[in-house]
């Protein structure tokens, strides 16, 4: 079968003749799907579209793939996470974006609607009540899907959150009717801040509680597990307070089994299974580097069958080799060495399995499995005008930094030796939480096409790697964070891959705080800095942009940059713009709540007055944190690379 599935799917894949070279616009416009989901029957197949700014969700039908409605919200609202409730009827709420730097938020609202895009309406408002809606409004409350229930046509489970402030409080499990959006409350949780996770019968059973307590560095994080037993009483099972280890339920299996993580809050956290009668841990899987960063699961519902964790490239690891579904899974992933193939979804009879395949140069591509036949029949892929043996390959790489083992990914150009090569080093955003990876990234695609190496750190304070990894990016933004990135420059030079007169920095949100920083801290080692939606003056982020509008946002702050004045000042970039002595360009957009313009006209004005002017700035009217308009970003990105190439092109 592993032949025929590999003959299959190869002959499926066959990529379209591309030109000589790849525009800007190949590389910056919109993938043709997000997500995908198959309908229980197999039926139907629901695709989220990114349209740039707006979100839409278009149904198809599986057997040709024709479009049968596509389903748009009115005001620029997204749409954002969606279910198959029934054969032929969707859920799904509204968000609206940001920006590419930024999680859209939820606006609140759910809607229905069938396949065909009959009974559209409606089910869940945020704020409004009119006369006949008076059964559907919410006022502050959010929902969050919990299950379809498909075994109770017409009804399904979510949580409800009615915040009594910005952490959210009085956490609640309704059964919601998905024609009308009437609601009724099963359970609520047994404190604040909680999430809550059903057992095999699909009842709540399981609440996991966080508090985060402290200022001014004094951060403490807390975790308490409870169950609800038979006389629906919540059930201490445990308190990370008391046991020193953090414990979550991640999902109930069919069977009863309990899987769940448990971390010290400190190295990455292990996966096993949870005894709640004795609240005895067994684990099955933990890596010493890496957090798990997905699983995969049988489609019978029972077994978790491996993880994934990725220090560097994605490793899979199986954790239940006996079930037979774990034969299935390595003979798909077989047809596809070098990739990531995982089950995104399924029938409800698990004979049809929706499968993506993705990988450093592979966008991400869509089959169809069919058990029965043992076929994968080719669906879509995400970027089909890109050819993915003429893309980059991303190659990992793991440097030590001031005592911490740092991970990272360098971008070696297609058909190059990786030597003595122009470098652009691009720092992601955060800095707490967020990080690379592997997987085909095209903003460092189109430079590595443009015949430039690409560094990527997953520096201190990266998400991924464990608590304590994450937990050191507090208070480092312009220390520790930039001596990895610095390390890491440094590392590839050295190796030969980059020729050290020719290196660049640039960074969108945080990293472009770290384009303007990391050149302050290692004079000479750069030769240019492109600043994109960037924070350049610290203390402006107490007085501007919406992190500072939630109580939990200030509190962020006071804890990762603090709020002693020279601290702040002696970490701005602005501040130490006399330190910057090479060529700047800079880019922002006018409607940026994270980091708003001000914070790169401040940048820009204080360059300008120590007499080294960006040689550009740009101010996108209609952009937000990280531009959508696909026009707004050619333009970004063609000024972007004639910077890099009048300062460390080809010579």
């Amino acid at each position: 079968m592993r032949i025929l599935i590999t003959l299959l799917l190869a002959l499926a894949a066959l990529p379209a003749l591309a030109s000589s070279q790849y525009s800007v616009e190949d590389f910056v416009r919109h993938g043709t799907f997000s997500d995908v989901k198959i309908s229980p029957s197999g039926t139907y197949l629901a695709i989220t579209v990114d349209r740039g700014d707006q979100d839409v969700l278009t149904v198809m039908r599986t057997e040709d793939l024709k479009v049968l409605k596509v389903n748009q919200l009115p005001d620029k609202r997204s749409v954002g996470d969606f279910y198959w409730v029934s054969d032929d009827r969707l859920l799904f709420n509204a968000v609206r974006k940001q920006g590419g730097f930024a999680q859209p938020f939820l606006t609140g609202e759910w809607f229905g609607v069938n396949a065909d895009g009959s009974a559209a309406r409606p089910l869940v408002f945020y704020g409004t009540r009119g006369a006949t809606e008076r059964g559907k409004t919410v006022g502050a409350e959010l929902l969050n899907f919990l299950d379809p229930l498909l075994d109770e046509p017409g009804y399904v489970l979510m949580s409800s959150s009615t915040p009594r402030s910005s952490e959210g409080a009085g956490t609640a499990v309704v059964r919601m009717d998905v024609m009308s959006g009437r609601r009724t409350t099963l359970t609520r949780a047994p404190a604040a801040n909680c999430g809550i996770a059903l057992d095999q019968a699909k009842a709540p059973r399981f609440a996991v509680c966080g508090s985060t307590r402290g200022e001014d560095g004094a951060w403490e994080e807390n975790t308490t597990l409870y169950r609800l037993d038979e006389a629906r009483r919540w059930q201490l099972v445990s308190s990370s307070a008391n046991e020193g280890t953090h414990l979550t339920v991640i999902r109930t299996s069919d069977d009863g089994t309990v899987y769940a993580s448990r971390s010290d809050g400190k190295a990455p956290a292990s996966v096993g299974t949870l005894d709640t009668t004795t609240g005895e841990f067994t684990e099955l899987y933990r890596d010493p580097v890496a957090d798990v960063s997905r699983a995969i699961w049988s489609t019978d519902g029972a077994r978790m069958l491996a993880v994934v964790t990725e220090a560097g490239a994605p490793k899979v690891s199986l954790v239940d080799e006996s079930h037979p579904e774990s034969a299935l899974y390595q003979g798909l992933a077989a047809a596809f060495p070098g990739q990531l193939v995982r089950f995104a979804n399924h029938t409800r009879d698990g004979k049809r399995i929706v499968v993506v395949v993705e990988g450093d140069r592979n966008p991400g591509e869509l089959y169809l499995f069919d058990r029965d036949s043992g076929q994968a029949r080719f669906l879509m892929s995400r970027r089909q005008w890109l050819d993915t043996g003429r893309m980059a390959e991303v190659k990992p790489f793991v440097i030590q930094s001031g005592g911490m083992q740092v991970h990272g990914y360098l971008t070696i150009p297609n058909g190059s030796d990786g030597r003595n090569l122009p470098l652009i080093v691009n720092p992601h955003g955060g800095p707490i939480g967020p990080r690379d990876s592997w997987f085909f990234n095209p903003e460092a695609q189109l430079l590595a096409s443009r015949g430039y190496a690409v560094l990527q750190v997953n520096y201190r304070g990266s998400g991924g790697y464990g608590k304590a990894f994450t937990d050191a990016g507090h208070k480092n933004w312009a220390t520790g964070i930039q001596d990895d990135i610095i390390a890491a420059t440094r590392w590839a030079i050295d190796q030969g891959h980059a020729d050290g007169e020719r290196v660049c920095i640039y960074g969108g949100s945080f990293g472009g705080y770290s384009s303007l920083m990391a050149p302050i801290r290692a004079p000479g080692l750069f030769k240019c800095a492109f600043g994109y939606v960037g924070v350049y003056d610290l203390e402006m982020m107490y007085s501007r942009g919406d992190v500072r509008e939630r109580d939990s946002g200030l509190r962020y702050l006071r804890h990762t940059i603090g709020r002693d004045p020279a601290t702040l000042k002696r970490d701005s970039p602005a501040a130490r713009a006399d330190e910057v002595r090479i060529p700047v360009y800079l880019a922002a957009g006018a409607r940026d709540r994270r980091t708003p313009p001000e914070q790169t006209e401040a940048m820009a004005k204080a360059l300008t007055d120590v007499g080294n002017a960006p040689e550009g700035v740009i101010i996108e009217r209609e952009e937000m944190h990280g531009y959508y308009d696909v026009e707004a970003r050619v333009r970004l990105y063609t000024e972007m690379l004639g910077f890099f190439d009048r300062h460390i092109g080809k010579q």
